[in-house]
């Protein structure tokens, strides 16, 4: 078995990695690219291989840095199997259909200010191209181990980021000899709200690891919620409005679960709450198909009143009148609307009307890719542009990190520790601060020999 390492190799969007197993190619994961204008640029380049060439596809989980290029792969030849959790089925035609539509949209802005004898720039991809890729799904449970071609197995573990997030073994198995390969995707932290822990495994060949933070450990998550609620208080007492970029799936779902949780405490009634996404009621949908995969308690607070999804004041606005509806409102309003670092989606037209005054409160509640407008945000930037415009920040931004979807150097370094042996570990979806402090700390403490991806690289297993 060899890995090629094609995307997350120093990076943290763009998840991509080719496996030559039993004589068949087998792609994990397809990611779209985030964060600087030239990075993003890099999404219509040709892929580093045929994609006509590879046997299958197997996708870890529905963020778009892991999936938003399966449309360009089956535009430009892929036709075989695309292997996923039955959630991320589900979830993945909802998560594409708004990546093709902001595409449309973008090439269409792109073409009002176009040079009239250049020719127009196409969308990275269309609604049809997403249609293309349905019919090649299969869903799988989590714990089956699967034949997806002769001599490849996998099977699909728990890894607690979002729903139906996974974990993937692979072994491979030629001339009466097997290997195993573990990709863990992205893993979440213990105790996450709504999802399990991620799934503890003990064998391996070799271990394909995230390290998104990789270099520091997560603040509690109680005393977060705390400082949340806090915000809100001094976003109230200020007549002000709370405005948070957050992920459609995972991140929306996990605050909605702690308004529910502290309703009374937070006095959350007084306030007039949206979650401002054209896809919200088809992911709360979902949510409600796949209540099995929550955890105990997700499951006890899902039947209590109010649930996360029917909060008595929660407005889920579909149509762009009612979000450009929510401009009017002078306080007293939360917003919860996507992209989850503000590099797209509604959140900018929100960002637009808000940022230049003091009562605004903005509350980042995950990573924030370098290059985005998020991270120009978080990183105190006095002025930003948005669509062409420059936009003095007089906001008041916050950011919760304790929220984060992914686990911490602590958690990393514990899911890595169950694996009996110390196998050979490769570090991906991390930028190199991340990944050099977490390889040191492995390193010295377990003795794994520890690599650092680079694109092209070949690992053999």
């Amino acid at each position: 078995m060899q890995v090629e390492f094609h995307g997350a190799a120093g990076e943290v969007t763009g998840s991509m990695h080719l496996v030559h197993a039993a004589g068949r190619r087998v792609l994990l994961d397809c990611g779209l690219l985030q964060g600087r204008r030239e990075l993003e640029a890099r999404n219509a380049d040709p892929f580093p291989f045929e994609p006509a060439s590879l046997d299958a596809l197997v996708l870890s989980h529905a963020h778009i840095d892991h999936i938003g290029r399966v449309p360009l792969l089956v535009a430009r030849g892929f036709d075989g199997p695309i292997w996923l959790h039955g959630a991320t089925a589900d979830l993945l035609p909802v998560m594409l259909e708004d990546a093709a539509s902001l595409a449309e949209s973008e090439a269409q802005r792109a073409n009002r200010h176009r040079d009239p004898e250049q020719p127009p720039m196409p969308p990275l991809f269309t609604r049809r191209d997403v249609a293309r890729v349905l019919p090649l799904l299969r869903p799988l449970d989590y714990d089956a181990r699967t034949t997806i071609l002769p001599g490849v197995d996998i099977a699909l573990r728990d890894a607690g980021h979002i729903l139906g997030s996974c974990i993937v073994e692979v072994w491979a198995t030629e001339h009466g000899r097997s290997r195993k390969l573990v990709f863990s995707g992205d893993l979440g932290p213990k105790g996450t709200p709504i999802l399990r822990d991620p799934c503890p495994i003990e064998q391996a060949d070799l271990v394909v690891m995230e390290s998104t933070y990789g270099d520091r450990k997560h603040r509690e998550r109680q005393a977060t919620v705390a400082e949340l609620g806090e915000v809100f208080e001094h976003a109230w007492r200020e007549r002000g409005n709370v405005l948070i970029p957050a992920f459609a799936v995972g991140r929306s779902q996990e605050l909605l679960y702690w308004f529910a949780r502290y309703w009374d405490e937070w006095n959350l009634g007084r306030w007039r709450i949206f979650l401002d996404s054209p896809m919200a009621g088809r992911v709360v949908g979902v949510y409600d198909r796949h209540h099995e995969l929550f955890d105990a308690q997700a499951q006890a607070v899902w039947r209590q009143r109010p649930s996360p999804f029917r909060l008595p004041n929660l407005h889920i606005t579909a149509s762009t009148q009612e979000s450009m509806a929510i401009n009017s409102i002078s306080s007293g309003a939360i917003v919860i609307a996507g992209s989850g670092m503000a590099n797209g989606g509604r959140i900018l037209h929100h960002l637009r009307h808000r940022l230049g005054r003091r009562d605004t409160h903005v509350v980042f509640v995950g990573y924030q890719a370098e290059g985005t407008l998020g991270r120009r945000l978080v990183e105190r930037a006095q002025w930003v542009r948005i669509h062409g415009q420059d936009y003095r920040v007089n906001a008041q931004i916050h950011t919760v990190g304790g929220l984060s979807a992914h686990t911490d150097q602590r958690g990393l370094m514990e899911w890595y520790g169950h694996f009996r042996g110390s196998p050979p570990l490769v570090l991906v979806h991390g930028e190199d601060r991340a990944r050099e402090a977490l390889a040191g700390e492995i390193g010295q403490r377990s003795g794994a020999r520890v690599t650092l991806a680079r694109p092209g690289m070949r690992c053999e297993v």
